[in-house]
This record gives structure tokens, sequence and C-alpha cells, in this order.
């Protein structure tokens, strides 16, 4: 017999199969056998073996046949012998990971550890592999790296186990979160480092560094950091700014980051002649008028973009799709001045051939093709486009949307419009507590479909109580009424109101409604509303009652039926309903009580906010509100009806409804007209100026109440002034306020600090 052994080890360390010393000679072979199979197919080594019955047999096949059997990964020892003519293929399997336990992890869930130890092939079942479990381990710590644990100590341990298999237990210390000690910039004269380090997100510890974890070290933001220092000081002239290079060091214990950013500033460069040229298809000077950058001015790269931008968008209204603007410089390096020229080559009017809509499982196609202003069959509309999207989002009812404009093969002057969404799940019932200084504790129980059966009709209805009062109330509504987007809609509602509760007199009232309500929009910001509604009203007053209410109810009784009828018109030009920064919302409405009504009287209402940023990140709004009330006929303005000035969303630093008329008994009655208006400075809240979930602002509050009858005189008007913090938590919306009134009048109820939280109706 001829033994020809070859160990893992040997085959791993030298890369090729050696064989003893004594050779054999070559024979033909008559048989194979296959010795030490546990687990392993003999057909599977057939398959991998190069050798077959009736091939000629000598050392270099040998060779070749146990360099095979180890590539396969099945096995930790091959030997190759011969007797006589018959070939004697003897193996030692690897061992089977029966199971991988993982301690000591926090961090990670155990079963998102053993997935991605998966993702490295190294999972129970399959064979074990040492240099697998190494690297599956350097995966596992690299995951942690990127979760800002650099101190993770993951400690294998392999166990031998019966019928060759294995146990690993995979230890893991996650140690403490590496924080950032210090950011140095080297090479920077012109700005200070407080000011570049201001403009990064990542930063050092701070008071609100528990919250943001702006100070927990990112590569993904660091790199982010580095274009916002390069826009920085591309925004401010410094074309040949450049970073030289970065160094991020850890400590030897692994909790403590420094980085380190080398920059070189160079000259600040002005703007030169602008010129615009190439075959505009629109007058030059029309697209010269959206050049931001004149002649003079320090350069900024982002007015430079802005400038490309509106061009090309402007060139996209008129069908040119694909249009190309480059803006290149030319540099007097002597006199720091850079021109520009902008190239201008439209390409061809595209027309949209098809629009394809896709994603949408629920909703109907209909109700995503009534938003869209780009049709088919029609000139490219860049602008079009944009609003299409814009619409899409605005419903709500996706969480993302795409639209993409892939040229049509063999037709190189048309698109088709490829609409992508991802629906979002639009019910939803909640229930929820809040609280406020004017309301108390509110619960609330809503159950609403903004995409009702996928036909974009939007139902509600909503339960909520608290000290104050307590509503039940249902509706519906149809956007799409009409395909020219007329709505239609119905609602109705249960409501009891303790006045006692908030301090405007010793009364409750009790009530129910109806209401129709239809809407057409007259532009693609602006529109008109229309309803009509029923209101049965019981008043329950006693002798401890104002004398108003109880010179209604002896005039009038304590039931009151109102039937109105009501108009409102609605701008929006802002750019975020959520966190505007820019534009303006207007709201104008009326309400209007028919002659066979308990009560005839009317009722108009006005607000306006507009906002403005004159310095990022700082945010200026100023928000100004009235309404006017009156009867007609024999009859007055009802009580009921009355405007109330005071509480933290009107006139901040006065109790609710103390502004303005007293009753007998020193409570606010409220007025048939009030003025408020409120100019607010909003900023980031310091060391976490990119949460926008979190505000501060400045503000000074007026307003004033006035009785029917009496005048509208300025000289009531309430003043105050103060700091606010207003936060939309996960568990609803928080605002606090406090306020120091600096004009007052005599029974004016004075409240600095105000908050409500939750969400209060």
């Amino acid at each position: 017999m001829t033994l020809k052994p070859l160990s893992l080890l040997l085959a791993a360390a030298l890369g090729s199969v050696s064989l003893h010393a004594f050779a054999v000679d070559s024979f033909t072979v008559r048989d194979i056998r296959v010795e030490g199979l546990q687990r392993t197919d003999a057909g599977a080594v057939f398959n991998y073996l190069p050798i077959k019955v009736g091939d000629s047999f000598d050392d270099s096949k040998a060779s070749e046949a146990i360099k095979a059997l180890f590539a396969t990964g099945f096995f930790n020892d091959v030997r190759v012998e011969s007797e006589g003519d018959v070939l004697i293929v003897t193996v030692e399997e690897r061992p089977t990971i029966a199971q991988i336990n993982v301690s000591g992890s926090k961090l990670m869930e155990k079963d998102e550890i053993k997935k991605a130890l998966k993702m490295q092939n190294f999972s129970e079942g399959r064979i074990f592999d040492q240099a697998q479990l190494d690297q599956a381990v350097q995966e596992l710590k690299q995951q942690y790296y990127a979760r800002g644990r650099y101190s993770v100590i993951i400690k294998p341990t392999v166990t031998k186990l019966e019928r060759n298999r294995v146990g690993v237990e995979l230890e893991i210390s996650e140690g403490e979160v590496a924080r950032i000690q210090q950011i140095n910039i080297v090479g920077n004269k012109v700005f200070s480092d407080s000011d570049l380090i201001g403009e990064l997100s990542l930063t050092t510890g701070g008071w609100m560094t528990w919250y943001t974890r702006s100070d927990q070290y990112s590569k993904t933001k660091f790199a982010a950091d580095l274009e916002k220092l390069r826009s920085y000081y591309l925004d401010r002239g410094y074309l040949e700014f450049n970073i030289d290079s970065t160094q991020v060091a850890v400590s030897e214990n692994r909790e403590d980051m420094f980085l380190t950013i080398n920059v070189t500033e160079g000259p600040q460069y002005k703007v030169g002649e602008v010129k615009v040229v190439g075959d505009t298809i629109l007058p030059h000077d029309e697209l010269a008028a959206f050049v931001e950058m004149a002649q003079g001015d320090i350069f900024s790269r982002e007015k430079l973009n802005k400038s490309t931008a509106a061009i090309s968008e402007r060139l996209a209204q008129e069908g040119y799709a694909f249009s190309n603007v480059n803006a290149v410089p030319e540099l007097d390096k002597d006199t720091q001045v850079a021109s520009f020229t902008f190239y201008v080559d439209p390409g061809r009017k595209i027309y949209v051939r098809r629009i394809n809509i896709s994603g949408n499982n629920r909703t109907r196609d209909e109700v995503i093709r009534r938003e869209l202003r780009q049709v088919e069959s029609a000139q490219y509309d860049g602008a079009k486009i944009k609003r299409s999207k814009q619409r899409l989002d605005q419903l709500d009812f996706f969480t993302e949307v795409s639209i993409d404009t892939p040229i049509v093969p063999e037709a190189t002057d048309q698109v088709d419009l490829n609409v992508n969404v991802a629906e979002k799940k639009t019910g939803s019932f909640n229930v929820g507590i809040g609280y406020g200084q004017t309301d108390g504790i509110v619960f609330v129980m809503s159950l609403s479909q903004n995409n009702f059966l996928g036909s974009g009709k939007q139902f509600t209805a909503e339960l909520n109580t608290s000290q104050a009062s307590k509503a039940l109330s249902f509706s519906l509504v149809n956007p799409y009424f009409t395909p020219d987007g007329i709505s239609m809609g119905y609602n109705a509602y249960l409501r009891d109101s303790d006045a006692s509760e908030l301090d405007t007199g010793d009364y409750s009232t009790s009530s129910w409604g109806l209401g129709l309500l239809t809407g057409l929009p007259i532009s693609e910001t602006n529109r008109i509303n229309f309803g009509a509604n029923y209101e049965n009203m019981t008043i329950k007053a006693n002798k401890q009652s104002p004398l108003r209410v109880l010179d209604f109810v002896k005039q009038y009784g304590d039931n009151v039926q109102t039937y109105s009828l009501g108009s409102a018109f609605a701008r929006d030009s802002r750019n975020s309903a959520t966190y505007p920064t820019d534009g303006m919302y207007s709201h104008a409405a009326i309400e209007f009580a028919l002659p066979n009504s308990t009560v005839d009287f009317y009722k108009v209402t006005a607000q306006n906010q507009l906002f403005w940023s004159p310095i990022k990140p700082f945010t200026l709004m100023w928000d100004l509100e009235g309404g006017y009330g009156a009867g007609y006929g024999d009859s007055s303005f009802p009580f009921y009806k009355n405007f109330y000035v005071g509480g933290v969303n009107s006139l901040r630093g006065f109790k609710y409804g103390t502004v303005g008329p007293k009753d007998e008994n020193g409570d606010g009655s409220g007025g048939s007209k009030y003025l408020t208006s409120s100019v607010e400075l909003f900023f980031p809240m310091p060391g976490m100026k990119d949460d926008k979930s979190i505000r501060l602002s400045m503000f000074v509050d007026s307003g004033a109440a006035w009785a029917d009858g009496d005048p509208a005189d300025f000289a009531d008007m309430r003043y105050s002034a103060g700091a606010a913090f207003t936060w939309t938590s996960p568990v609803g919306p928080i605002k606090l306020s406090y306020a120091r009134p600096f004009k007052e009048q005599t029974g004016d109820k004075i409240e600095k600090f105000q908050f409500q939280m939750g969400r209060v109706f």
C-alpha cells in the first residue's frame, strides 16, 4: 500500500500540495473508495474528485485530487492511498455549527447580530470555518463602530460538541460611545474657529448633546460637514479654497475622538463681467435676469448654482427638458476677479408621450392623475411637473413620490412620465391625553381615514373631553366631488361646554349641529369655500350666571336655533405647512345667520401670517388676526359667539379670555370685535440647529377685545413680551411660554408662565 497524506494546514500555508518522498508507479484506477464520511454524500466527493475509474493515476493526479477536495471547504484533512489498482480517499470532515449564543449585547438585538453573521456566511447549520468566524467578528465590530462604539470587545469561544459539531459563544462588551472631545481647524485666518465649527453638525459635548448625539462621530456626517465647510468658503468668494487633509484620532481607551481639518483658504474673489451666450431660444435679457450675480459682488457658489438652475427651469417651461447650462469662470488671479460666461444649449423640444403610475396598491389611479398638472401628448413643462409632485406630496397619502422622465427609445424628442409612489397607512385610531392651562386635562380618541377605500375621500370620527368641554364629531369630505376639484363635505357634532372652567361665567351650553361644506380652487394657491350649517343649542343658566346670559335667556329663551351660511377664502404660499420660513398664509371667513334663526347676526374673521428669513437660521413671523360681529334687525350679537383674547395661543402673559370686557363678577365676557398681533423671531435650540422639531422664539404680542356697541379704541391694546419653547414631541406638541405684560388694565388676570401639552382642541 502506498500512502499519500496532506493536511489542510499545509495546503493553506503553502498554497500547494506536497506528497511524501516515496513515489508510486502510474496505474489505471479500477475502483475508488471514500472513507471517513459522516454527513457529506459520497457522490459529492466523486463530483469534486478530478479522477474517474479508468483514469491513469500518478503523483501529479494525487496532488490535484487533494487540492480539489480541500478547495471544497468541507474537510480538515484529506489522504489519498492506493491499494493495488484501487484508489482510497480518506477524509476528516469539518465540524458543523450547532448553535451560536450571544451574550452582553444591549445596543443590538441578538437576532440582529445573528443576521449580520449570516450575511458573512456564518450561521447555524453551516460548516465551521475559523477564517469566516474571524471575518464575521470584524464585520460585527464595524456595525458597532458605525454606532460610535469604538471600544467594543467581541470574544469568540468555540466549543467542540459530540457528532463532529461545535458551539460558538460570542461574548460582547459594548463599551461606551466614543464622543468627540476636540475639533481642530488648521490653516484658517479669515474666519475664526468658532465660526467654522458652528457650521458643522458634529460638535463637542454640550448641554443638549444627550438628545442630539451630535458629539458622536459618524463618518458619513463628517463627510457632509466637510462639504458644508467647503460651501461656507465658496459662498463667500474663496474660489481657491481647499481641504488639504483630515485626521480622525481615537484615544487609547477608544472612547474619545479628536478631529483635525487642514485647510488652505486662498484669496477672496469678486464677480467680474457676466454674460449669457448660446442658442437661448428666449431673449438673452430674459435669461440674464435669472442670474443672481452682479459685477462687483462677492462670488457665491450658491448664487451661481441658483442661477444655472433658474435658467434650466425656465427653458424646461418651454419644453426643453434636457437643456445644458454651463457657467465657465475666467479667473484673474492678480486682481482676484472672476468673470463668468453662461453657455446655454437648450437641446431638443420635448413632448410627454405617456404617463405611467406605479406603486399604488390601494390608491386609485384617478386619485393620482387628477393631481398631475402635466398631461399626456403635451409639451414638456418642468414647472407643471414640479407642481405635480408638490400636490401629490400634499395629499399625505404617500411616504415617497418620485417622477422620472426617461427618453422614449427611438424617439429622442419624447419622454414618458413615470410616477412612482410608496403608499403609507392613511387610516389611524388614536387615543391620547394632553393638558392645557385653559382646558385642563384633555382626552382624545379619534378614528380617521384620509384615503377612504383608496378614493381620496377623508373620513373622521372623533371624541374629545376636557374639564371645559366635551365633543363628539363626524365628518366626510370628498375633495373631488367634480372632476374640476370642487369639494363636498358633511359634518355633524355634539358638544357640551362649561364656561365656569374657563373663568368666563357661571353657565354651560349643550349643542348639536349639522353642516354642509363645498369649495372650489380658483388658482394653484387660492381656494374659496362655502358652507351651510344648522345648530341647536341649550343654555343652562342659574342665579349666579352673568347678567348677559340671564338677559339673553329672558329675551330669546334657553333653546337657540341657528341656520347659517358661511364663506371662506384661503391663500397659502408658505414653503412648508409645518416649519415655514418663507411665504404667506391668509384666511378670511364670514358667517351669516339667516333671518329665520332665533338670533340674527353676522361674524367676520381674518388672519394673515407673513414669514421671512432675514438671516439663516432665524425666521421672523408676523401674525395679524381680527374679527367683527354684530346683530342685524332687532337682534344683538349673541354672547356665545364672542371673541376671547388671552392665553398661550393668543395674547401670552394674560389668562385666557380676561383681556377686554368684564362682567359684573369680574370674569372675562369676550367681545364682538377683537384684534391681535404677534411678532415672533424663531431660532433653533442651541446645540440642535439641525433639529426642526424643537424651536425657541422671542416675541412681542398685543391685542384687545371690545364689547358690542363700544368703539375699537387702540388705547385699549395690551402688550406683552417674552420667550417661548415649542417641541413637536413623539407624544404630541408641547408649547411653553414666559411673558411679561408691559401694558395692562385693571381686572386683567396675569399668567406669566403658560403651557400646553398634547393634543388640545
